[in-house]
């Protein structure tokens, strides 16, 4: 969630390592080095053209591939220009390092730009980060450690791709869409994220794909907050986090509530590993957390083995969970398979569940398969069981090493990428709910 800042920076001190500012900028050069190769959609070479990635993409003109060699890159890579593809030759020997001496790796901040096939680590905030805000893309963090950006008018970054990317041990968020619009998040691997290991943020419609990716041993696996209206989150593993998926609304964020998202054919698993960051809100062993999130589709989803709950519903302050769907999911093995819970004056109205067999709290929430959907005046019943206590978790910098990951196919030869304007809708009414083998090959974290 967005108020984890401070907290970070707090952790960062007591490691005693040579930092620059938490929330500070950082990286570019006073001046640009290196020569552009002459005609129009150019190939810059990093080192050979340009010495550093920071160098290449100031001299890239749209519709320009920025090629990166191996090696480990120490700085902070910011994209201004449009319709640049940034890629590396090899996604887990080019590498972005941010030595916990700056806040992102990559910052993209203009539309239709590619990310492809490299590994960004050791940010104090994130491993990439993708926005419209400039208070988010100059680091402005309020006390509590959100993105100060409460006298700033929403503007979206429209058009985007991170593809290929691993990011690992970042203090917030992995991968970080945030004020963004029209986007794909893909085939990617997100671990040690201090927060979460992708989040999506304030977007409404957000026309954003969150697909075939892997989080594991993050505090999160995936964050939505504020984000709805054509979210789709499909095909990804979310195992081994301290939670797996939440979906919510918050007030540090603008264009509340919440609501419109699509998650579908999703493995949420064993989202209780003690080796994770804690996130400061405290939660464990919980495969979905929908927190005053609306209107919501859970689909075809195989959620097993999380301890405390497979899903919980529950308010946001005075933001009610309203109309979530939960339809042909498959539990097992976890606390309770579904709980409702509201503890405060604030109840939820119209959620219900397609499913026989169910533990739930309150009891027999699955029992009437025709209650779904249901009215929306029908108020959700509430009840209470008692959850696990979370150990404690370790620091992000101690997460444990990535494993290799998948390549993009012919990195070297294949011409820059060209974006969409609007990403292809995924047809979910085809989707099966996976196999605990989804993703499996190039994950840490196995389930059985």
């Amino acid at each position: 969630m967005p108020h984890l800042g401070s907290r970070v920076c707090a952790l960062l001190g007591v490691l005693m390592l040579p930092l620059a500012a938490c929330g500070s900028g950082g990286g570019g050069h006073a001046s640009t080095q290196g020569k552009r190769p002459a005609g129009t959609h150019a190939t810059i070479h990093v080192p050979a053209d340009a010495p550093t990635i920071s160098d290449a993409v100031a001299l890239a003109e749209p519709g320009d591939l920025v090629l990166v060699a191996p090696g480990v890159y120490h700085e902070m890579v910011k994209i201004k220009t449009p319709q640049v593809t940034l890629r590396g030759e090899s996604r887990d020997k080019v590498v972005i390092d941010g030595r916990l001496q700056q806040p992102d790796g990559v910052v993209v901040t203009a539309p239709g730009v590619a990310v492809e096939n490299l590994t960004v680590r050791n940010n104090t905030q994130n491993g990439i980060l993708v926005t419209g805000s400039a208070k988010a893309a100059a680091g402005q963090t309020g006390p509590g450690g959100d993105y100060d950006t409460g006298s700033e008018p929403v503007t979206f970054l429209n058009s985007f791709l991170v593809s290929y990317i691993t990011s690992t041990r970042n203090g917030l968020y992995g991968i970080y869409a945030f004020s963004a619009q029209n986007g794909v998040i893909e085939h990617s691997y997100t671990s040690g994220g201090a927060d979460s290991g992708i989040y999506v943020g304030q977007c409404k419609p957000c026309h954003i794909v969150v697909r075939d990716n892997i989080a594991e041993l993050n505090a999160v696996g995936y964050e939505g907050t504020n984000a709805g209206n054509d979210m789709y989150v499909v095909g990804n593993r979310l195992v081994g986090n301290r939670v797996g998926l939440t979906t919510d609304s918050d007030h540090q964020e603008k264009l509340l509530p919440q609501q419109g998202a699509v998650v579908a054919g999703n493995l949420i698993a064993a989202n209780q590993k003690s080796e994770t960051p804690e996130q400061a809100d405290g939660g464990w062993g919980i495969g979905i957390g929908i927190d005053g999130g609306s209107s919501n589709q859970f689909l075809d989803n195989r959620i097993s083995g999380n301890t405390d709950a497979g899903v919980v519903i529950t308010a946001t302050q005075d933001i009610p969970p309203d109309d979530n769907q939960i339809l042909d999911n498959t539990f097992s093995g976890n606390g309770i398979d579904l709980g409702w819970t509201f503890p405060n004056a604030t109840v939820g109205h119209g959620n219900c569940v397609r499913g026989t067999g169910l533990h739930t709290v309150p009891d027999g929430l699955g029992a009437n398969a025709t209650a779904c959907p249901a009215a929306h005046q029908t108020a959700s019943p509430s009840g209470t069981w008692t959850a696990p206590t979370p150990p404690a978790g370790i620091p992000f910098t101690d997460v444990a090493a990535p494993p290799v990951q998948p390549q993009f196919p012919n990195a070297a030869g294949a011409p820059a990428t060209v974006v969409p304007a609007v990403p292809a809708v995924p047809d979910t009414s085809g989707v099966q709910v996976p196999t605990v083998s989804l993703l499996a090959a190039t994950a840490l974290v196995q389930t059985s």
